[in-house]
């Protein structure tokens, strides 16, 4: 009957509009951090260096266009179910699909070349930790404190000597003789919060599972009620 559709296309809209909400939210959060470390003064030098991590930099400009395409795609999503066209509606199912099948893409490369890029961003660290010893560039220091703050190490063995004391945190008592060596810190950052990187990825596919779902459907009660007419 005609009240029995018009329910389901409401629920199918509420459900569109709640995805897209979600889907704009992730976008939003993803391009926030592909700026913060694009454009932050702290790690800006990472991008103008000579030797600085392919891997990285690559990344960094991923998620600045996944989160840019992921706010346009919740937008053309909202659209299409407000103004209840089958175009829009499908358009948001084929971007949905290509940003499911390239998130798929990303974690399966991620996974097979980890060891790759903890080797690349190992190396890149040690470059950059030799050439402040010798040049003292204030760009490779804030780059140095960045990175030590944030992994909490230092150096390549771990050990404080004078010429690293202003680029390390601070430590007191005997964790001075225990220091964690930033090539250490950087193999266990990668292989400890895996399981993080993996479950915010499954949760933004479950997203886009439902979004591709509730489009189709919306998109056959459009059809079915249009032939009622």
């Amino acid at each position: 009957s005609h009240f029995v559709l018009f329910i389901y296309l409401s629920l199918y809209i509420m459900y569109i509009h709640i995805t897209c909400i979600l889907t704009r939210l992730a976008g939003t959060g993803v391009l926030a951090v592909g700026l913060w470390l694009r454009f932050d003064s702290r790690t800006k030098p990472l991008f103008e260096g000579e030797d600085s991590p392919s891997v990285f930099f690559t990344g960094v400009y991923l998620l600045i266009a996944a989160g840019g395409l992921m706010m346009v795609v919740g937008f053309l999503g909202c659209c299409g179910a407000i103004k209840e066209s089958p175009c829009m509606l499908g358009l948001f199912f084929i971007f949905l699909l290509i940003i499911f099948a390239a998130e798929v893409a990303a974690g399966i490369w991620g996974l097979s070349n980890t060891h790759t890029v903890i080797e690349e961003v190992t190396e890149f660290y040690k470059q950059t930790f030799d050439n402040y010893k010798t040049t003292k560039q204030e760009a490779l220091k804030e780059t140095l404190r960045l990175i030590h703050f944030g992994l909490n190490c230092c150096g390549n063995t771990g050990s404080l000597f004078d010429a690293a004391k202003d680029i390390c945190p601070k430590q007191e008592g005997l964790a001075v003789l225990v220091t964690t060596s930033c090539p250490k810190a950087i193999d266990e950052v990668f292989n400890n919060k895996l399981h993080i990187i993996g479950g915010v990825g499954i949760g933004i596919g479950v997203i886009m599972i439902f979004g591709m779902i509730f489009s189709m459907m919306l998109c056959c009660a459009i059809k079915r009620s249009r032939e009622f007419v």
